[in-house]
């Protein structure tokens, strides 16, 4: 997102994130724009266009009408932050949705379910049982003959000869 190739179109942009942040709050009235947070601002190289990333409270994807609000409002935003900024030439003004969020909570479900240990098919010989129950001794010692007890739980194992 922000330039960190040209360290003026870095600063540019912060101060550029700082000013749109203050002026929605305070100067825009337009109500399609009213949740909007400004979460980063791209300049390019040249510093003539500068790339507005932003966030719309309690929407998940994109929502038309923030988009033409900002759209709009963006002639006067300009203006406006040539009037502070104080610099020869404002940037040009484009909106875009940050979707940067959305592709991070992906990414780490991505790494989370390569992460997640295998389940493995509960045991039902004793020996096994103790395998699974993670260093935990069984109460009651098996016969190494036929088991027909059951794994009913993680790790709660019963045994058929004490009914239950």
């Amino acid at each position: 997102m922000p330039n960190k190739d040209n360290p003026r179109a870095r600063r540019l942009g912060e101060q550029i994130q700082r000013e749109l942040v203050e002026m929605l709050r305070r100067d825009v009235k337009d109500e399609r724009i009213g949740n909007v947070t400004i979460t980063a601002v791209s300049v390019a190289g040249d510093l003539r266009t500068a790339r507005v990333y932003y966030l719309v409270f309690g929407k998940d994807g994109p929502d038309p009408k923030v988009q033409r609000g900002l759209e709009s409002a963006a002639g006067f935003l300009r203006n406006a932050l040539s009037k502070s900024l104080m610099i020869r030439y404002t940037p040009t003004l484009s909106f875009e949705l940050d979707t940067s969020i959305e592709h991070g909570v992906r990414l780490t479900q991505l790494i989370d379910s390569v992460n997640k240990p295998e389940q493995r098919p509960a045991a039902a010989s004793g020996d096994a049982h103790r395998e699974s129950a993670a260093g935990h001794e069984p109460d009651h010692e098996l016969d190494e003959g036929p088991d027909d007890g059951h794994v009913v739980d993680e790790g709660d194992y019963i045994d058929p000869k004490s009914g239950g």
